[in-house]
């Protein structure tokens, strides 16, 4: 694990710091206001580069498992995500729709690390991960309109554009990288050599994102902070919640434990950085639902930290190198 990603809610936290001083000290929040979108959307197409397809078939040794993740993160997590939003932020519906976009996302990247740190199913972690992309492509704006409710004030058509740039161009130009990739450098330069300078790209990628985002809304952050606040309590009920659920579930399923680990780390990582990039692109004029989604990031990269720790894999007293 690096530095960076060991420090990754530290230097999260920075960026937005620092693009805050930027915006309230300097006239850039229209210039760094350009530059978020498309700062996600290579990120996001450096994700993608990273992911094979053909590593679904790593999951056959888990089917349980990866059944469960599915309903886990596409139905119950949706449901919870709602009834959060209802109940604690009803009356700031930017904040309700931020919440939502961010718990409704299953991580697709940055849950590789920590499952890896708590020794869980690395084939199965690998395995979901193309499957939650797609799913989260064709779920979302139904999530949105569903759960949103009068909070999302946005038009279907609207919503779908944004999620087909976010997600479809970055990932048509990941697949086209991989076969020209194949075709013309082979599999292992791909592999040893591509991926590994893309996986280097995206921290850095969210970071200027990150740092452009609070320098574009800087004015908005610094009167809405009590606003934000508000996130607290149910981002903490849902790191609570949903790793119990998942816990729950690999108990019920008797599932070994590094199946039952990697179940908790997808079930509890979200995607902020592509439910950031779907706010960005489908509610430009709605800055706070923006703002909520770095916010989240803050208490989620601690949270996963501490949850690698409790449920990691402890190895066998008779197992060799113990």
């Amino acid at each position: 694990m690096s530095t960076s990603e060991k420090f990754q809610s530290v230097f999260v936290a920075m960026a937005a710091l620092g693009g805050l001083g930027l915006g309230l000290l300097l006239p850039v929040g229209g210039a760094a206001g350009h530059l978020v979108l498309p700062a996600l959307m290579l990120m996001l197409a450096a994700v993608f580069v990273q992911v094979d397809a053909g590593q679904v078939r790593e999951a056959r040794s888990a089917r349980s498992a990866v059944a469960a993740g599915l309903v886990l993160n596409f139905v119950f997590t949706p449901l919870l995500a709602g009834a959060l939003g209802a109940g604690l932020l009803g009356d700031s519906p930017d904040l309700r729709i931020g919440l939502l976009l961010l718990l409704v996302t299953p991580c697709t990247d940055w849950y590789l690390v920590f499952t890896g740190l708590a020794r869980g199913h690395m084939g199965m972690a690998a395995a979901v991960l193309p499957v939650n992309l797609v799913l989260q492509l064709l779920l979302l704006p139904v999530y949105v309109l569903l759960l949103g409710g009068d909070a999302a004030m946005v038009d279907t058509g609207t919503l779908v554009e944004a999620v087909l740039l976010v997600l479809v161009v970055p990932l048509v130009l990941a697949v086209a990288a991989r076969w020209a990739a194949r075709r013309w450098r082979g599999a292992a330069w791909r592999d040893g050599v591509m991926a590994p300078r893309a996986s280097r790209a995206v921290l850095p990628l969210l970071y200027a994102a990150v740092l452009a985002m609070f320098a574009w809304q800087a004015r908005t952050v610094a009167s809405h902070l009590g606003d934000l606040a508000g996130l607290v309590p149910p981002l903490v009920l849902f790191f609570v919640v949903a790793p119990s659920a998942a816990l729950l579930a690999s108990r019920l399923l008797r599932l070994p434990p590094d199946q039952r680990v990697t179940l908790v780390m997808t079930t509890a990582a979200r995607n902020s950085p592509i439910a950031l990039a779907i706010a960005v692109a489908a509610f430009p004029d709605r800055p706070l639902v923006a703002v909520a989604l770095v916010a989240g990031p803050l208490l989620e990269l601690p949270v996963l930290a501490l949850l690698s720790q409790l449920v990691r894999v402890r190895p066998r007293a008779d197992a060799p190198g113990t």
